[in-house]
């Protein structure tokens, strides 16, 4: 923080600025501003796939034209969806090839680049132990689409099992549009409990309502949700998830019967939507009290003794799940292991990473 005083006029003058006020703030110790631009990218990977994969639905599904196309982001651009992203969507499908006169984004290589940003991210989420599955598939879909050659070659291998499906124009805008709407908010709902996670394992000390404040202008993420999200975090900063919060999870349950249609529809037709197919599965899987883990710890605890706990008493246990003869043991064969309870990453506290090997026990056994 004293090296910050030190340039904070220097940084505020040259700042974008929102109408609350500069965009420039100290986001905490150590490599907390490295981070929270790492996270911030990832939210940009994941809005700019969900925007593409409403362009998709309307290309595909609908036979729109990239103009047209450009006519529908243009006004959702005027509602929840304003975003630098969402005008820009608009601008790039207007823009005509000075050579041809067709639209150019049809000419544009349908394989995406990537500087590394969003794959940190991913990476970073994995190792922090906390679920991002939709920020981690906007970076899986940007190295898909370069395996071109493969995809040409699968798209006359694989037969999907299309079927046509009687779409009102209307009613299929408006499902992306809720679809978008979705992505984008559980897109920032993971990011932001990626930073909340983040600082506290690294001790960043960082203000995430602060950050949503400062992305407010002059960065690629700056949308009209950003208020809304910034609002909730100041009333509640210490909530990791924002799914917690009875405003955010308003917007995001009036959304889902649109983005659930959406889905199903792209699935009849061969439209793949993986953000969107990931903020689903994510929302499904975060509402269910009773997860089917068990049978995979279980399983773990069978081939690798890698111990369980129970949900009616405390402790760690380990199994021996099967007799000489192939039967299956009985409660007594448990034995309760003096084991410290695992951490949120699932390596148990205080227990240090083995080296393993597989011998012919252990690999019969799997």
């Amino acid at each position: 923080p004293e090296a910050y005083a030190e340039v904070e006029a220097m940084l505020i003058r040259i700042a974008a600025s929102s109408d609350a006020g500069p965009c420039c703030a100290y986001m905490g110790r150590g490599g907390a501003g490295h981070y929270v631009k790492m996270v911030h990218n990832a939210i940009e990977y994941a809005f700019m796939q969900g925007i593409a994969e409403a362009y998709d639905g309307m290309r595909t599904a609908l036979k729109m034209s990239p103009e047209a196309a450009a006519d529908v982001f243009a006004r959702w651009n005027e509602g929840t969806l304003q975003a630098y992203l969402t005008e820009l969507a608009a601008r790039v499908r207007r823009y005509r090839d000075e050579e041809t006169g067709e639209p150019l984004v049809e000419r544009v290589l349908d394989q995406a680049e990537q500087k590394g940003t969003g794959r940190w991210a991913a990476q970073s989420a994995l190792e922090l132990g906390v679920p991002a599955p939709t920020l981690t598939a906007a970076v899986v879909a940007r190295t898909l689409s370069h395996f071109k050659a493969d995809r040409e070659r699968l798209a006359a291998l694989l037969q999907w099992p299309e079927r046509a499906v009687d779409v009102s124009p209307e009613e299929f805008l408006s499902d992306l549009e809720d679809t978008l709407n979705l992505t984008v908010l559980v897109a920032f709902s993971q990011g932001l409990w990626l930073l909340h996670e983040a600082s506290r394992q690294y001790q960043y000390g960082t203000d995430r309502a602060e950050v949503l404040r400062v992305w407010r202008a002059g960065c690629i993420i700056r949308a009209r949700w950003l208020p809304f999200l910034e609002g909730i975090l100041r009333e509640d900063p210490e909530n990791p998830h924002l799914l917690f919060h009875p405003r955010f999870l308003a917007e995001v349950q009036r959304r889902l019967p649109g983005a659930i249609r959406a889905q199903e529809r792209a699935l009849e037709m061969g439209i793949p939507m993986p953000a969107l197919g990931t903020a689903l599965e994510y929302l499904l899987a975060m509402r269910r009290a009773r997860l089917p883990a068990n049978l995979i710890q279980a399983q773990r605890d069978a081939f690798g003794a890698h111990t369980y706990q129970r949900t009616d008493r405390p402790g760690i246990f380990h199994t021996e799940w099967e007799n000489s003869d192939g039967s299956t043991k009985t409660l007594a064969s448990q034995q309760k292991l003096t084991v410290e309870a695992p951490e949120a990453g699932g390596r148990p506290a205080g227990r240090p990473y083995s080296i393993g090997c597989f011998s012919t026990y252990s690999a019969s056994r799997r």
